[in-house]
């Protein structure tokens, strides 16, 4: 629960800003005491007296004023005016620059978002759709976030993500995330049904896209396959394998955690396609590696979805196949030139 207070300092002002507001809260504050020391007015009358005096309307005092109330009258009114024209005049000069700060901000992060290519489109910034947002962004993978919930919007803005202001479902607002040329779409809403409509909307817009679902229940698993899902990922499915895991083989967990991040010291994880292009139809795996001693070429999935784990050497590669390789930076740069 936030207070109104933090509420306040969540508010940026800029110093001039604070300025302002410290001197026009002075000026009131000064009238009032003056008011009520000088004319032993009360705390409601003094302030009035003091705001209709600041705003020069020119109602009448609301006490018969002697030579010391009178005094203390022109001070005000020479100080005081001043201070609420210059308080006036910069939170009007801040709302202006901030309205045209937000709106020059969204327009350059649509304008960015217009050419990105190759890039993941992700569907839902909830708990599991910023987890997904963290690992990218470590990862140095360029992504779109599509989410139609206000606070959440300002949060992903907030760590500087784009963001498409929208509903999924919706064709306009996929194609705004440019999801005809995105590599990937991960559904990751709080809520199956949304994620089977985002899916089978995708799937519509590109049919070549890898799309990614996340299902909450175990029976809406196969929906979301045939709304056109590449891949459901269960988290409490998931969650319950790895307690499994960390019971029975932890090492073996922590292993698997290693390989997941991707970047291992000087090693980094990376894949493969077998293609006719890139010459790999017809090598064994002893041959694609053969130029980079420090690479382990971990798998191999196969064109039908088997994947064959640490195959031998003498084993053909495939067009179609996708082979995991871990390797030495300047080494998988080389792999990634021969593969071209």
């Amino acid at each position: 629960m936030h207070t109104i207070s933090d509420v306040f300092r969540a508010i940026p002002l800029s110093s001039r800003l604070r300025v302002a507001i410290a001197l026009f809260a002075t000026v009131v504050s000064v009238g009032v005491c003056g008011y009520m020391g000088l004319a032993g007015m009360s705390f409601v009358d003094a302030l009035y007296q003091t705001v209709t005096t600041l705003t020069t309307v020119g109602f009448r005092e609301l006490t018969d004023f002697g030579t010391e109330e009178k005094l203390f009258t022109i001070v005000l009114l020479l100080s005081g005016v001043g201070v609420v024209l210059y308080a006036f005049a910069v939170i009007m000069e801040e709302s202006l620059e901030g309205d045209v700060r937000s709106r020059f901000y969204l327009r350059r992060h649509e304008l960015e978002i217009g050419r990105m290519e190759g890039h993941y489109v992700l569907c839902g910034f909830g708990r599991v759709g910023q987890e997904v947002a963290r690992e990218l962004q470590e990862r140095g993978n360029a992504f779109v976030i599509i989410e139609e919930n206000p606070a959440q919007v300002e949060r992903a803005r907030g760590f500087g993500y784009h963001v498409v202001d929208g509903d999924a479902a919706q064709e306009r607002v996929l194609v705004q995330a440019s999801l005809t040329r995105a590599r990937c779409l991960l559904a990751a809403s709080d809520s199956d049904a949304g994620n089977t409509y985002i899916t089978l909307t995708a799937r519509s817009l590109n049919p070549g896209l890898f799309i990614i679902a996340r299902a909450a229940y175990p029976q809406n698993e196969e929906k979301l396959r045939l709304a056109g899902a590449d891949r459901v990922v269960s988290p409490y499915s998931l969650g319950g394998r790895r307690m499994v895991l960390l019971a029975l083989q932890p090492l073996a967990a922590d292993f698997m955690d290693t390989l997941a991040q991707g970047r291992h010291g000087d090693l980094v994880l990376a894949e493969f396609e077998v293609t006719l292009d890139n010459g790999l139809v017809g090598q064994t795996c002893r041959q694609m590696i053969a130029g980079a001693p420090t690479a382990t070429l971990l798998g191999v999935r196969r064109k039908d979805g088997s994947i064959a784990v640490g195959p031998r050497d003498t084993e053909l590669l495939a067009e179609g196949d996708i082979v995991i390789v871990l390797a030495d930076e300047g080494e998988l740069a080389q792999l990634q030139k021969q593969t071209r």
